[in-house]
């Protein structure tokens, strides 16, 4: 059985949204109890964790952007975006310590601590822009993560599996001309952002290095694992990713309240599998997978459960 590792720190309940936002700290405290009553909790290396650094963050995201964030905090402002992204008065160290977590799970997994990391951090990650907060998303630790990847251990060629029932938006325009990261998303379509079509496959050096897979409301397990496992085989053979990164929604689930897709915890033990097998070929087994989506809370817990049950296989 694989080392598995888990980032979480109980600060990142401090992230306050008010009300009755779906993105809430009872998401983290699902999954904790969910590992704690499973035994799965005292199976997992758990990971020291560091704050990020503003220099880390601007590795991806604009620096007026990031002080801007940080300036709205700090005012006692409550929304970042349109409307959609709320933040509390320790939102802006949660969100220094969400990057980190990201960016310490990658140091675990290169210094041999673990083989794979499930990181259960807030604040949530794909939706981030340069220079915008949207979809509960402020900073975008995976690309964070990424560029501190690249930048100390020198990876040249890394994949990001997104399996959100979003589109990570933000995530490709981090990368989108940029070959030596190749972002793969399955995703609800159309749906919001309303991004994701197929013919969006990168620009300049980054054309053909963008892959998205959409599938219509309704879509069912079988048909959606079939495209899945192509694109995912099918694209990594190629690309032969030094590193792999998951983008762990679990909001496709048949319980979840913001999506039209209808699946069970098998289709994620599934496409699990399926990216374990495409790294151990080509990645050494090495997988950072970050919590995006899930907003029905015991369909998450299970969800995650059955996730990192299947890293550690």
């Amino acid at each position: 059985m694989l080392k598995v590792g888990l980032v979480y720190h109980t600060d990142y309940l401090l992230h306050d949204t008010g009300g009755m936002h779906p993105e809430k700290g009872e998401r983290l405290e699902s999954i904790v109890r969910h590992l704690r009553s499973t035994g799965l909790m005292n199976e997992l290396f758990h990971i020291e964790l560091q704050s990020s650094t503003i220099e880390m963050i601007s590795a991806v995201h604009n620096v007026d952007y990031i002080y801007s964030v940080k300036d709205c905090i700090e005012k006692g402002e409550t929304v970042l975006d349109l409307g959609d992204t709320h933040v509390g008065k320790d939102s802006w160290r949660i969100a220094l310590l969400a990057a980190g977590g990201a960016c310490s799970a990658v140091d675990a997994v290169m210094k041999g601590e673990a083989d794979r990391v499930f990181c259960a951090i807030r604040l949530p990650v794909h939706h981030a822009c340069r220079s915008d907060a949207m979809g509960f998303c402020v900073f975008n630790n995976v690309a964070v993560a990424t560029r501190h990847l690249q930048k100390k251990y020198g990876i040249e060629r890394i994949a990001i599996v997104d399996w959100d029932v979003h589109h990570g938006n933000g995530t490709q325009e981090m990368f989108y001309d940029d070959s030596s990261v190749f972002y793969l998303s399955i995703h609800q379509f159309p749906h919001w952002p309303g991004t994701g079509a197929s013919s969006e496959v990168g620009e300049g050096k980054g054309r053909g290095f963008n892959c998205n897979v959409p599938v219509p409301p309704g879509t069912g397990d079988e048909e959606y694992l079939l495209l899945f496992r192509e694109a995912v085989e099918g694209k990594m053979e190629r690309f032969k990713p030094e590193f792999v990164f998951i983008s762990a929604g679990f909001d496709a689930h048949i319980n979840d309240p913001l999506s039209d897709l209808m699946f069970g915890e098998d289709v994620y033990a599934e496409m699990t599998d399926i990216v374990c097998r495409c790294s151990d070929n080509y990645a050494s087994g090495r997988i950072v997978s970050l919590l995006e989506g899930g907003y029905e809370l015991k369909a998450l817990a299970n969800s995650v459960g059955v996730h990192i049950r299947h890293l550690m296989a």
